[in-house]
């Protein structure tokens, strides 16, 4: 999910970015009176993501466009899929042609991407969560595609939720401490979560009460020894050195839930067309 104001402030800055004082192309080599018929064509199988978001940017900068979206976010589809058809002026299509295509296949990219590591671990109990590694100015789009791909959203911002790291407990002086300050101002409904890379820190956040304890770096035999001291009473995140390879064995440990930037950081942008013919 995403809000779609939200978007379209973002559509503006991506097509002032684009587009500069005006296309140069079109506006020499285009008459504006012309129309056409163009169709975005998935050249590789693919995860969907940011579908509607693209049609969103021929309409923003050519509201007389007409777009037909084929496809659903989320929606895995074969190669030669087509997801949207649009129709309009020639010139305008043409000039928002490269701004629509880049955001579709970065996030369809992203989904694919994340599908891959929630269809590794769809054998257990353990849930894929995205990070806040994302790409400034793109973690709304960029989170929304992690979610077509079947994993949960994290903390959204700072102020979403409270994660005790390292460095909070350094300056509170211990885990206990710093749990027992978080308990005392938080709002009520809001999970408290300890950073813990050794199992006396599992311990001793576990004693403190926190809710969630991210397990940090730990090996896949601390993991498993994380969960049997924890028994449920709080949920337990696998976090840290997450790959496609690894992925499976840290999900067998038991753990809740295991969160990775990987699919967000390092995913390849999909291949997709915007050609004049199916």
């Amino acid at each position: 999910m995403y809000d779609k104001f939200a978007a379209l402030r973002l559509i503006d800055n991506w097509m002032a970015e684009d587009v500069g004082f005006f296309d140069l192309t079109a506006q020499i080599m285009i008459d504006p009176a012309s129309t056409a018929t163009f169709y975005m064509n998935a050249r590789e199988p693919m995860t969907v993501a940011g579908i509607d978001v693209a049609a969103a940017v021929f309409t923003r900068y050519e509201p007389g466009s007409k777009v037909q979206v084929r496809v659903a976010d989320g929606q895995v589809v074969e190669k030669g899929a087509v997801l949207l058809v649009v129709s309009g002026p020639a010139q305008a299509l043409l000039t928002a042609e490269r701004t629509a295509l880049n955001i579709v296949q970065r996030l369809s990219g992203i989904a694919t991407e994340t599908a891959k590591y929630v269809s590794a671990i769809a054998h257990t109990k353990a849930r894929l969560l995205d990070t806040r590694k994302t790409t400034p100015g793109l973690r709304m789009l960029e989170k929304h595609a992690a979610a077509c791909g079947g994993a949960l959203n994290h903390r959204l911002g700072l102020d979403n939720g409270v994660m005790l790291k390292d460095n909070h407990i350094a300056v509170c002086g211990s885990i206990a401490n710093a749990v027992r300050i978080a308990k005392a101002k938080v709002p009520a409904l809001t999970k408290i979560e300890v950073e813990c890379d050794r199992l006396d820190q599992v311990r001793e956040a576990l004693e403190a009460g926190a809710d969630v304890l991210m397990l940090d770096n730990m090996s896949v035999a601390d993991m498993k020894t994380a969960v049997e001291l924890v028994r449920g009473r709080a949920q337990l995140e696998a976090s840290g050195g997450i790959r496609l390879d690894t992925i499976r064995a840290i999900a067998e440990t038991g753990v809740d839930f295991i969160s990775t930037s990987r699919p967000l950081q390092s995913a390849p942008a999909v291949d997709i067309g915007l050609d004049d013919k199916l």
